[in-house]
């Protein structure tokens, strides 16, 4: 009974530890849930003039800036990456934990769109 208990215990800190680092749960002042399924989830961000976040994680996926930003990420690692970007841009992240700070003196606003699962990624571009 005691062994149950203890995996039980472990299991529910697991869990606890893996939902803490999503973004929309750590962060829910800067990131939104706009929609969810078994394959993708979509994320409205918005950081204020200087903000800055707590470490949270997100998983693979794709940014699409509305604004543009001047936004520093902090990785668990210690390192620090400045980023610029343009309203309209679209950039692929493969999964990361880190803070972000928002260096600019507008608002920032952004939407993470996450793919769930293993991705085979196409560098081709669909033609239309």
């Amino acid at each position: 009974m005691r062994k149950l208990i203890w995996t039980i215990v472990f299991a529910v800190l697991a869990l606890s530890l893996t939902l803490a680092q999503d973004a929309t749960k750590v962060e829910p002042g800067h990131y939104k849930l706009a929609f969810e399924n078994d394959k993708v989830q979509v994320v409205y961000i918005q950081y204020g003039p200087h903000e800055k976040s707590r470490m949270h994680s997100h998983p693979q996926g794709v940014v699409v800036n509305i604004s543009e930003a001047h936004l520093r990420f902090t990785h668990e690692n210690g390192k620090t990456q400045d980023v610029y970007s343009e309203p309209g841009e679209a950039r692929w992240f493969p999964p990361f934990r880190h803070t972000v700070e928002n260096l600019g003196e507008t608002a920032y606003s952004g939407v993470y769109i996450a793919v769930k699962g293993s991705v085979a990624v196409n560098h081709k571009r669909a033609s239309g």
